[in-house]
């Protein structure tokens, strides 16, 4: 299956670069290229990408403020990833709010914004590793300062295996594959295998959501896990 992408930038190097990066894989095709926030939503329209690599700040309109139009008029809806250099909390917030699948700066490396691409157009969401875990760190430091009732904790924890446990820790401080492959001592491959099961076994909906099931049950999570295999 191809997966067709639309890039929206308002540097004329930029487009060509990503275009050229992703001319590479075989199953990416970049069909169109837009300069501004408006131009984007007319390409959408008319080309019908799967994903639209977004910047945020364009002129005429921003990415951000493209996000909703671009979804409300292309048919299908495309799949959104903000590509900036500016990973500010409140443009995070704003686009995950407005729509995009997945946040990610310009330092990316290719392999990650190529598996970027292919993660969100099968459903998934995406952070930058640096993105999430400023994610966590803003949602614990906005928990109210009480004691909480002793929670049950996450009844798929007690199904992870010891190394599943240790990816699911590397998750939780926003690793990706790759970064977590390294830390470990895994292929990259096996990591994403790693990845795939964790999410199955904690029936999360993306790596985000399995890093916040991790960080809730940090304090007793060597406790409420059992070793299984």
């Amino acid at each position: 299956m191809t997966i067709t992408v639309l890039i929206a930038d308002d540097h004329a190097a930029v487009r060509a670069g990503l275009g050229a990066l992703l001319d590479e894989p075989d199953d990416i095709l970049v069909v169109a290229e837009a300069a501004d926030g408006e131009a984007v939503v007319a390409q959408a329209v008319r080309h019908r990408p799967d994903v639209v690599l977004l910047d945020v700040q364009m002129p005429r309109a921003s990415g951000i403020d493209a996000i909703p139009a671009i979804l409300a008029a292309a048919t299908p809806p495309p799949s959104i990833i903000m590509l900036t250099t500016f990973a500010l909390d409140r443009y995070v917030d704003e686009a995950l709010a407005a729509g995009a699948n997945a946040f990610l700066v310009k330092t990316v490396s290719a392999a990650g914004l190529v598996d970027a691409i292919r993660r969100v157009h099968a459903g998934e969401a995406v952070l930058a590793p640096e993105v999430t875990r400023r994610v966590l760190e803003r949602l614990a430091a906005a928990r109210p300062p009480v004691v909480p009732e002793p929670a049950l904790p996450h009844p798929g924890l007690a199904t992870l295996t010891p190394r599943e446990r240790e990816v699911l820790e590397q998750l939780r401080e926003g690793l990706s594959n790759a970064g977590i492959a390294t830390a470990l001592g895994l292929s990259e491959a096996t990591a994403r295998t790693h990845v795939s099961r964790i999410l199955v076994k904690l029936d999360a909906r993306s790596r985000v959501q399995a890093a916040l099931i991790a960080e809730r049950a940090a304090p007793g999570a060597d406790s409420s896990a059992s070793s299984s295999s």
